[in-house]
């Protein structure tokens, strides 16, 4: 088998069947450090000798005292220029992007290549709303100084169920095609004749789906080969003649690299999408000996304390009350007080204009062209602002429910439509109580980090929730 057709992430799953494969042969023969050792090095491109705990841990304390050492960037409660939306996937994050920040940004205003993209295009340098999956390695892009950081958490164990199941979700729509062939051809030609973005072009789906849907088209044509569809078990969890199952799904090496202890990478920023150089070297090392995540824990909990917001799925309703009277608040602020000071300038242009017109009626049809057209931006930006000023706290979260609701049920038919294609798979709440807590002790493991973060961020939402209270009543 060659590697050289394998992605990043088919390649790390190799490597690690090589790795473990070869050490467990290796050591019956007396030999295992060696073979340890040589497969770990070819992966991430480093001596023999530079791979034994010591190494890995000078590395991780390199990075986590560096990132330590990071001064804080004063008035965390204070919006700055630019909103940086910190988005973990499968926290309910695309909700807060569409029934929240839509409602408060202009489309004008978000960063170019912002929303579901994989890098970030800085061309834009006046942009004011940045919202994707990228890691938080993206402040290495931005002017820190000027740019407020949120997000939302997640309980560990419930993210690794959703993402499971959306990964499935989305690769299950492809079954509509007779083969894996056919619909890895159609999924490449119809993103680029639309223009828009694929789920396909995302982090982390860009691996998760193409890897369910190999797996999903491959036990499909089993049963075909083998003429029949009988399900042995009665747990969408477990139906290993349809789909992969969890058990299985949270062992793989692909889960290892971007799942398990995924907020917290995603968060430190070293993630395999990170900008940073050494993050893949650093998240290898944490992967390996579990006792250096404590470092990138303390530097996930650094970043979130920097946060101007910091949200709980799990605590839908507060959160979102908080973000609206934290973050809306301000954004409805800035834009009344932005509003304002246009309207000031327009005025005064107006009468310049007024003036030089008197005095040189024709000078030059170019300036002419230009104030026009400058009159013409000026007047789209009191549109858009005006509906900012008509907006308020209130209004946004009624606007909020309405689109919320609204969403969900366009999700939830989509999913519906999407599981029919592996029926009887079909995942609910009720079925996640069923899961043995075998599989669940695994996942907590698994997700060691993440688990600890997450009660980080509790206490963290418990402070932002009475700090934003206490605002609250100050102003009646």
């Amino acid at each position: 088998m060659s590697t050289r057709s394998l992605n990043p992430i088919q390649g790390f799953g190799y490597w690690w069947f090589l790795h473990h494969f070869c050490c467990y042969r290796n050591y019956v023969d007396g030999s295992y450090n060696e073979a340890h050792y040589d497969f770990d090095a070819a992966w991430i491109g480093a001596s023999p000798m530079k791979n034994d705990f010591s190494h890995c841990e000078k590395i991780v304390k390199k990075w986590a005292f560096a990132s330590l050492e990071e001064e804080a960037t004063k008035g965390k409660h204070t919006l700055r220029d630019l909103l940086f939306f910190l988005h973990v996937p499968r926290t309910g994050g695309r909700t807060y992007f569409h029934c929240f920040l839509r409602k408060l940004y202009h489309n004008s205003q978000e960063c170019p290549r912002s929303y579901d993209k994989l890098r970030f295009d800085p061309s834009k340098q006046k942009c004011k709303l940045l919202v994707t999956h990228d890691d938080y390695s993206m402040m290495s892009k931005l002017p820190k100084e000027k740019t407020s950081v949120v997000t939302i958490l997640r309980n560990p164990v419930d993210r690794v169920f959703s993402t499971y199941e959306f990964s499935v979700e989305v690769a299950a729509r492809f079954l509509v095609h007779p083969n894996l062939t056919s619909a890895t051809r159609m999924a490449g030609r119809l993103r680029p004749r639309n223009g828009g973005v694929s789920t396909l072009d995302i982090w982390p789906w860009k691996y998760l789906v193409p890897w369910m849907r190999e797996d999903l088209f491959a036990r499909r044509d089993t049963r075909k080969f083998r003429g029949s569809n009988h399900v042995k078990s009665k747990d969408p969890y477990n139906m290993e003649e349809i789909v992969m199952p969890l058990h299985e799904y949270i062992m793989d090496p692909v889960a290892y690299d971007i799942v398990h202890n995924g907020a917290t990478f995603q968060v430190a920023g070293l993630t395999n999408n990170s900008y940073y150089v050494e993050s893949h070297e650093v998240r290898h090392c944490v992967q390996k000996y579990k006792i250096l995540g404590e470092h990138v824990l303390q530097v996930a909990k650094k970043r979130l304390d920097e946060m101007l917001y910091v949200g709980l799925t799990e605590d839908h309703r507060e959160s979102a009350t908080m973000f609206a009277n934290v973050v809306g608040a301000q954004v409805i602020s800035q834009a009344l007080a932005l509003n304002s000071s246009e309207e000031t300038a327009a005025d005064s242009k107006s009468e310049q204009s007024s003036s030089i017109s008197d005095s040189e009626p024709e000078n030059d049809d170019h300036q002419v062209s230009d104030s026009d057209q400058k009159a013409s931006e000026i007047a789209s930006t009191e549109n858009l602002e005006g509906k900012k000023e008509r907006m308020t706290v209130k209004k946004l979260m009624t606007t909020y429910e309405d689109c919320i609701s609204s969403l969900r049920k366009t999700q939830a038919r989509r999913r519906t439509s999407s599981l029919k294609r592996i029926a009887p798979a079909n995942f609910s709440k009720e079925d996640r109580l069923h899961v043995s807590e075998v599989v669940i002790e695994q996942i907590r493991s698994l997700n060691n980090l993440d688990l600890e973060l997450y009660k980080y961020a509790q206490d963290i939402f418990a402070t932002q929730h009475k700090y934003s209270m206490q605002k609250l009543a100050s102003t009646v």
